[in-house]
């Protein structure tokens, strides 16, 4: 059975192919057309799947689509209905943007299909549904408390429930405007970010203000009731009246209460910072009130999150050491991207019924190429490169001699954390790298943490951290006596999002870290993916190259191969002796 997964609806378009259960591909479409969170339908991702599959259309079986836009028709009419004065914003986003998105699909259906008759079955799977319940699917868990958490989607913007074997028990919804994501994409606005897409950097700019300051105030804003239903207190807001524009999220009493927003390229000032920390706070005890209600509820181990909010890696953090969960499941696509394949495998186990197969601890199901590729694309760009056997005694090299490199190797990873196959590296040891980085390399804020990547039989010795962290996506502590020791990726706080790196995943991954750490002592890396700020992460061979020549990186590992840049110095007199030369020769 082939079932082919799509998220097009929102943003982060998405495709992937399961055969009898397996994730074959997954492919974020931003990572082709090289346009970031992507809304365009995602036809480069589907075709590259089929390609990686060794698949055709006509292979295709049923088609799972994230998105049910009939699903909670009523209540958005009865929204629309009470508030005449957003009738017009409503309209056209719920109806004309629907519209459009099920005819560029429809569109691409008869064109790969020629006829509704002839084609694979499509199924329009409810977008929460594809978050939680379809993580829990792919989860290593016999059974566990579902959430799914996000701005929303089909008006739905949490879902409770729980999940064991093949069913699912759904305990309650929330619904527009009442959401935790609107909510945080609030305070994102308020810092001068674009909301939606830089909620990462609100929870990297928190740790930098003091949450004490607001945080009596913004308690009064979100309260959970004893379901777990969310409420916001929307007199702070005017994100439900669904219009769009710079700090369109904002009332005036919130500006009234925390300060006048920032707009971007201003520089942050202090009650910026201790707005974002008091948001954060509150996210985080208010998903933890949830937490508490659904353990009381399903009285199981694990719990299953899921949607643009679980994201949130400091949060999963708190959720991991402070909730009576043993531990969380965060697919390494956890936002809209990874509702691809959750609505295939909700297709696949809960509607279709077939029995669980397999367990999504990969994040490598992307595109991948040969030394034999990679040499044919050095050679078309004309550039100087080696070929090393041991690229990881190499790079560890490198490394080691406070080189930062382009990393370039094996499959690559699906969702927003490089998880090293497409990854940008430094030694953690150099207390200035992180500056260097974020000024030379990767043109972003100065303030913005990185995350290391370690061994897992090293967490112990430098995290406070007691379960794994594959996909990096959970924060945790430093050792306060290894801070000194890895300062590049100590945030101010003392925290990091680290990734817990095993052999079996990532051979090549895991051999670097640990030469570097037989050369140092320390086998921990410095992890930010392989892009600048503004473009996706680096597909091929191709993009790697033009990112490489385009930022301050010392070196390109790619495949077996390593291209190095030269440093341009020329001393002052030999350099006015040049000139004088040059001039008299003109």
């Amino acid at each position: 059975m082939v079932i082919l997964g799509l998220n097009y609806y929102f943003h982060d378009s998405t495709a992937c192919i399961l055969v009898d259960g397996q994730l074959i591909a997954a492919i974020e479409e931003e990572r082709l057309n090289r346009d970031k969170h992507t809304k365009r339908f995602p036809e480069m991702a589907i075709d590259r799947c089929l390609k990686m599959a060794n698949l055709t259309f006509k292979d295709i079986d049923h088609i799972a689509v994230s998105i049910k836009p009939t699903h909670n028709l009523g209540k958005k009419l009865r929204y629309a209905l009470s508030h005449p004065k957003s009738l017009r914003y409503f309209i056209s986003h719920e109806f004309v943007h629907a519209y459009r998105k099920q005819k560029s699909f429809w569109r691409w259906y008869n064109d790969a299909f020629k006829s509704k008759e002839n084609g694979p079955k499509v199924h329009f799977i409810p977008h929460h549904y594809s978050h939680a319940p379809g993580s829990f699917f792919v989860s290593p868990y016999k059974e566990a408390a579902l959430l799914g958490i996000d701005g929303s989607g089909e008006w739905a913007t949490a879902m409770m429930g729980f999940g064991k074997d093949n069913k699912i028990q759904t305990f309650g919804e929330s619904f527009f405007p009442h959401s935790l994501g609107s909510f945080y994409e609030a305070v994102t606005s308020f810092c001068g970010f674009i909301t939606n897409y830089d909620e990462g950097k609100t929870m990297g700019l928190a740790p930098m203000g003091d949450p004490s300051v607001f945080k009596k105030e913004v308690e009064k804003i979100v309260k959970i009731d004893k379901n777990g239903g969310i409420h916001i207190d929307l007199t702070y807001f005017r994100y439900q009246n669904l219009k769009h524009g710079k700090h369109s999220h904002l009332s005036p009493k919130f500006i009234q209460i925390f300060g006048q927003p920032r707009s971007a390229g201003e520089p942050f000032k202090k009650h910026h910072m201790d707005v974002a920390a008091a948001f954060q706070r509150v996210l985080e005890d208010r998903v933890l009130e949830i937490c508490e209600i659904l353990y009381q509820k399903t009285k199981t181990d694990y719990l299953v999150i899921s949607g643009g909010v679980s994201l949130n890696s400091v949060m999963n953090g708190r959720i991991v050491r402070e909730s009576k969960f043993k531990d969380i499941y965060v697919m390494p696509a956890a936002g809209d991207n990874g509702t691809a394949i959750g609505a295939a495998y909700y297709l696949y186990n809960g509607i279709l019924k077939n029995p669980r197969n397999f367990v999504h601890l990969n994040p490598y199901v992307g595109t991948s190429y040969t030394n034999e590729e990679i040499e044919k694309t050095l050679k078309a760009c004309k550039l100087n490169y080696q070929y090393h056997e041991d690229i990881c005694e190499e790079a560890a090299t490198l490394l080691q001699n406070g080189k930062i490199i382009g990393w370039f190797q094996g499959t690559m990873e699906i969702g927003p954390r490089a998880l090293g196959s497409r990854s940008i590296l430094a030694n953690p040891a150099f207390p200035d790298m992180k500056d260097k980085i974020n000024s030379e390399v990767k043109f972003r804020e100065a303030y913005r943490p990185f995350a290391p990547s370690a061994i897992v039989e090293a967490k112990d010795k430098f995290f406070d951290l007691e379960v794994e962290a594959p996909f990096m996506l959970k924060v945790c502590n430093v050792l306060k006596d290894q801070q000194h020791v890895i300062p590049a990726v100590t945030h101010v706080d003392g925290s990091a999002r680290l990734q817990t790196v095993r052999k079996e995943l990532h051979p090549r991954y895991y051999d670097v870290i640990k030469k570097l750490g037989d050369k140092t002592g320390v086998p921990v890396v410095l992890n930010t993916s392989f892009n600048i700020q503004g473009e996706p992460v680096v597909e091929s061979p191709k993009d790697a190259i033009r990112c490489f020549f385009s930022t301050g990186l010392d070196s390109l590992v790619i495949g077996n191969f390593v291209l190095k840049k030269k440093t341009a110095f020329i001393e002052s007199e030999d350099f006015e002796e040049k000139s004088s030369l040059e001039f008299n020769q003109h």
